[in-house]
């Protein structure tokens, strides 16, 4: 039997920064159908805490959908390196998600985090700042 592999496109929107914010999470599986869309508002906060905050929107759907390998998109390149371990977490608003985006990730077999440009990542920008209209 295949192991789940799930694409998880995510993104983080805030008005002001630190303003409105909200998360975004798209979901596919291997063949591309879309298995969920998320959008979640956050209250006040930056941009980078709303991209860490959909990243973690994104692993706990995954899990529920039964996932064992993932490919995270994002146009964040702050948190794509981070999550790689190639630049430090200095904010103190950051560590904690971070630490638990680490411990969310242990629950898979696999995940590759991958930076995408702005306009490859529409959808789940649109989730994001729809849950801030919403919100």
């Amino acid at each position: 039997m295949p192991k789940k592999s799930i694409s998880i496109y995510i993104d983080g929107a805030s008005r002001g920064n630190p303003g409105e914010a909200g998360a975004g999470a798209l979901l596919k599986d291997g063949r591309g159908k879309t298995l969920k869309k998320i959008g979640k508002y956050l209250g006040v906060a930056t941009n980078n805490v709303a991209e860490y905050q959909a990243l973690l929107l994104g692993l706990k759907e995954a899990k529920k959908l039964g996932a064992k390998k993932l490919g995270i998109y994002s146009d964040s390149e702050l948190l794509i390196k981070q999550m790689e371990g190639e630049y430090r977490v200095k904010s103190e608003n950051l560590k904690d998600l971070f630490r638990k985006a680490i411990k969310e990730l242990k629950k898979f077999s696999r995940s590759a985090f991958i930076h995408i440009p702005r306009e490859d990542n529409k959808e789940a920008d649109k989730l994001a700042n729809r849950a801030i209209d919403e919100g």
